[in-house]
């Protein structure tokens, strides 16, 4: 199991394949994308690697963050999200992971958090048709209708869809194709959707249910030290 790596959300755009048919892509920046500290199986009781990337102030950062880049020999980073990998996937401390870690064709899973909707009524949250337009109804074309039932149970069950706050919420979209990548810009470009908004922090791993191909390179594709 190799590691993630950490992505900031760029924006959508299309590109073109040979047979001069669209793809429309999300474009992924990685920035900074360093190893920041490990977890062992002796100390920890399990095995990961912490990745650190973009760049935060040091006011801005905490007085534990700060101690443990120091000890990494790293900036201060903007985002730290840790990645569980198998004992012979470490990576070393300070190594920075480049976009050729995922390799053209290959799946991943993406997270993110979704856009926040603010207060969303019952129809715009969860599709819901509405009540008719004429016979009987006034003012409430847009309601979630009936709520509950009878004096048994006498109450709303849990988890009855209505209208409340929608989206900012942890999605994760698996099984997306990785459609090409740029090592000298950070980019990697990923077909379809992502969640978030434009600048989130995103998250990239290997396709849980597909697997990690065999030309991905291991433990990771690691920028050259100059």
């Amino acid at each position: 199991m190799r590691s993630g790596v950490i992505a900031q959300k760029i924006g959508m755009t299309r590109v073109y394949n040979d047979a001069g048919e669209h793809i429309p892509v999300t474009v992924l920046r990685m920035e900074n994308c360093q190893v920041v500290a490990h977890r062992t199986e002796d100390k920890n009781g399990y095995t990961a690697v912490q990745l650190g990337a973009g760049q935060a102030k040091v006011k801005n950062t905490s007085k534990p963050l700060r101690g443990q880049f120091a000890a990494a020999n790293v900036e201060p980073k903007a985002k730290v999200v840790e990645f569980r990998v198998s004992s012979d996937n470490l990576i070393d401390v300070g190594a920075e992971i480049t976009a050729n870690h995922f390799v053209t064709g290959q799946l991943v899973d993406v997270t993110g958090t979704s856009a926040g909707k603010g207060f969303a009524g019952a129809m715009k949250r969860h599709n819901f048709g509405g009540l008719r337009a004429t016979h009987g109804v006034s003012v409430s074309h847009r309601s979630h209708g009936s709520t509950g039932s009878n004096q048994d149970p006498g109450r709303v069950w849990k988890g009855k869809r209505m209208a409340g706050h929608m989206g900012q919420t942890r999605i994760t979209t698996q099984n997306l194709e990785v459609v090409s990548t740029d090592e000298d810009r950070g980019l990697i470009l990923v077909k379809g959707a992502v969640p978030g908004s434009k600048g989130a922090w995103i998250v990239v791993r290997d396709a849980i249910k597909s697997g990690t191909p065999a030309d991905a390179p291991r433990p990771a594709a690691v920028r050259a030290a100059k």
